[in-house]
């Protein structure tokens, strides 16, 4: 049943750096919360939650995957996100469709570049955090210094809940600075600490200074409330918990816990928290309304996160099977939705019925009758609702902004292994772009590729494994070719005459041409000066279609042609041998003879790249892209990393992947995006041409 009361309801995302523990400790919450009756854990390839075959093998998260538990009078809904660069799409679909994030952050390594990406992505969406100093039992393990990192490098606030009983190997337990209590945790499997009766003495003081900080942060979050603590009053525990929700969800601060998740060390305390300070549906958006617009108007409407309102949702994920068919994973905004009831798509305009609902625990499916305000749930076989889509009411309609997800960085070309498998190939690739959203596949036209590009090698890689699991198809990999384009430097008129006399009705055209550079990015145009009737009108069209064919192959090397202007201002024809086809042919020919007396060069696709590393790595970087005959256009620091910014030709961005990881030590992470075309320098280009001639079997023997 749906809860009817969203003020019991918390939906969160579980957040961080790949590797961090993330799915460990939504294993650890799902014990706990006795969802299931033992601690699962990734390395032994039981967890819930890394489910696939992909995951098990690889023993981390591709994919996001949702849970939901009770605890403590609330209903817990979170969703266990990717933290490694490649699956980020993914954590930031979730992102948009929950109210606040849990963030964990190794207390080995602290935060990483992923760590600042996803937390750029819950400050785009204005989401409330909590954080989880993660590993607390593993060697080199540092909480000061990782709570250090985490304000430093986030820009943020940190509220400690936590201090830590021993370190590293000897690390038993918490102490917790709500209460001023001291828990001791023996094993892991019983889900709960065994309180001790006094906090140990070598951190009563320290416990002491930062409970007095806690309060003194609680406090700040209400004026009246401060007044009295000022003036000598005693803050109750009830006002306590209530003044850090306030800042949490205000996010004044951030509070920081920590634990060790593998052996379920602190966990249920960090359960309380959430529980106690993220704030519910309602409460979220009185911070921030559920906007949207009203796809009619196109002006902006504004929800109320009530069981009242209008039924709004959105669809944040979508799962396709080749054998279950598809599940769209959505949240609901306002309103509360029961099965087998019609609801519009507002993109498309559409009706879909949705039929019965799922309540998911990972791939556990468990029927449910409708779903409330906050609810996080799965309905099936939706005909084209797609991810980012809104489902709302026909009578009173809302359109949710689409999720913007990050463009692909690195592409391949692919075919199948087997011959004839080409149809198969292409329908399971769209199939599983409904599912991953940086997935972008296409018939490049220019060079007859299929090509297929992706957030990096890792998910390639992963795609691979499921084409050949899911959908029985093998592929090989291959570089994709550069789409070069043509173009000329200088303006020349030229004849183009076609004559065939061969017995009977002859071909007769004949034009003469002007063709002239145009600026970058003006295409191809074409202009009729002609007088007196030389060309008559009939024809006219003719050269002009002539000629917008053959600009499709140039006279270098057969890329396209463009930025080249055409002018028809002379000629002759024949009473009776002149045709519609003399004339295309005679100005292919004028065409191919021009262009190659105007100075023909080469064009290459030029790359805006932004590049996110440590400070260590800059040089590296930077001799690097020189390398690749990049352009630096600048660099600006982010909390400890540095951005650079460059354009870089995409001929040099090909195999650019494993060269930064090598760099980098998988430390940075670098986006793509196309941005113009420039020319390309004489001696690449003589290569270039060659190299075409070759595969045309047009050089030399």
């Amino acid at each position: 049943m749906a809860t009817k009361d969203p003020s019991a309801v918390r939906n969160l995302a579980v957040v961080g750096h790949g590797g961090a523990g993330k799915t460990s400790l939504c294993e650890a919450m799902l014990f706990n919360a006795k969802v299931t009756t033992r601690l699962n854990r990734v390395n032994e390839g039981n967890s819930v939650l890394d489910f696939s075959a992909e995951e098990i093998d690889r023993q981390s998260s591709i994919s996001s995957s949702i849970a939901t538990f009770s605890w403590k009078g609330k209903a817990l809904y979170f969703v266990d996100s990717p933290g490694y660069t490649n699956f980020l799409a993914d954590t930031k679909g979730v992102l948009s469709g929950v109210d606040s994030a849990l963030v964990l952050v190794s207390a080995i390594s602290g935060v990483k570049v992923e760590t600042e990406r996803v937390w750029a992505f819950a400050d785009e969406y204005g989401i409330p955090r909590v954080v989880f100093v993660n590993k607390m039992d593993r060697e080199r393990a540092d909480f000061r210094k990782a709570v250090e990192d985490v304000e430093s490098t986030l820009n943020i606030r940190a509220l400690l809940m936590q201090l830590p009983i021993g370190k590293e190997a000897s690390f038993k337990g918490v102490v917790d600075l709500l209460t001023m209590e001291a828990f001791e945790y023996k094993d892991g499997s019983s889900g709960t600490g065994a309180k001790l009766s006094e906090i140990p003495a070598g951190l009563l003081d320290e416990a002491k200074s930062f409970r007095e900080k806690l309060v003194e942060s609680a406090v700040e979050t209400d004026d009246e409330l401060m007044e009295r603590y000022l003036e000598g009053g005693d803050v109750s525990p009830d006002e306590l918990l209530a003044g850090i929700a306030r800042g949490t969800v205000n996010r004044d601060f951030v509070p920081v816990y920590c634990g060790a998740a593998t052996p379920n060390v602190g966990v249920d305390l960090l359960m309380d928290g959430l529980a106690a300070f993220l704030p519910s549906p309602a409460e979220a958006a009185a911070r921030k309304p559920i906007r949207g617009v009203d796809p009619k108007t196109e002006e902006e409407v504004i929800r109320e996160a009530s069981p009242d309102a209008p039924f709004s949702a959105q669809v944040f994920k979508t799962i396709v099977d080749p054998f279950t068919g598809k599940l769209s994973l959505f949240r609901v905004w306002s309103g509360v939705l029961r099965s087998d009831t019609v609801v519009l798509n507002p993109r498309l305009g559409e009706k879909e019925r949705l039929g019965n609902f799922l309540s998911l625990i990972g791939k556990d499916q468990k029927p449910v009758k409708e779903v409330g305000v906050g609810e996080i749930a799965a309905v099936a076989k939706l005909k084209n609702t797609q991810t980012g889509d809104t489902l709302c009411e026909d009578k009173a309609p809302i359109r949710f902004a689409p999720i913007v997800f990050p463009d692909p960085v690195i592409s391949y070309a692919v075919e199948p292994k087997a011959k004839g498998d080409e149809d198969k190939l292409s329908n399971a690739l769209q199939r599983m772009c409904e599912e991953e959203p940086t997935l972008k596949v296409e018939r490049h036209e220019e060079t007859l590729e299929l090509i297929v590009s992706v957030m990096g090698m890792v998910q390639m890689e992963v795609i691979l494994a499921i084409l050949k699991r899911k959908f029985g198809v093998e592929v090989n990999l291959k570089e994709p070719k550069v789409p070069y384009k043509e173009t000329i430097r200088s303006k020349v008129e030229v004849q183009g005459k076609y004559k065939k006399q061969s017995g009977g009705r002859g071909q007769y055209g004949d034009v003469w041409i002007r063709f002239e550079p145009l600026p970058k990015g003006s295409g191809f145009e074409f202009a009729d000066k002609v007088v007196g009737g030389v060309v008559p009108r009939q024809y006219i069209p003719a050269v002009e279609k002539g000629l917008v064919e053959a600009i499709r192959k140039g006279p270098l090397a057969g890329f396209p042609l463009v930025d080249v202007k055409a002018t028809l201002y002379d000629g002759s024809y024949h009473t009776v041998d002149s045709s519609e086809m003399a004339f295309k042919v005679a100005a292919s020919m004028a065409l191919k003879k021009g262009c190659l007396e105007a100075r023909p060069v080469l064009l290459e696709p030029i790359m805006k790249m932004y590049v996110t590393i440590p400070d260590d790595f800059v040089g590296g970087v930077m001799s690097d892209l020189n390398s690749r005959r990049g352009k630096v256009l600048g660099v600006d620091a982010r909390g400890k990393n540095q951005v650079i910014s460059a354009h870089v030709p995409m001929s040099e961005t090909l195999t650019y992947s494993a060269t930064f990881r090598s760099i980098t030590g998988g430390r940075g992470l670098f986006e793509l995006e196309f941005d113009h075309y420039e020319e390309l320098p004489a001696h690449l280009a003589d290569k270039v041409v060659e190299a075409e001639k070759r595969a045309k079997g047009e050089g030399e023997s």
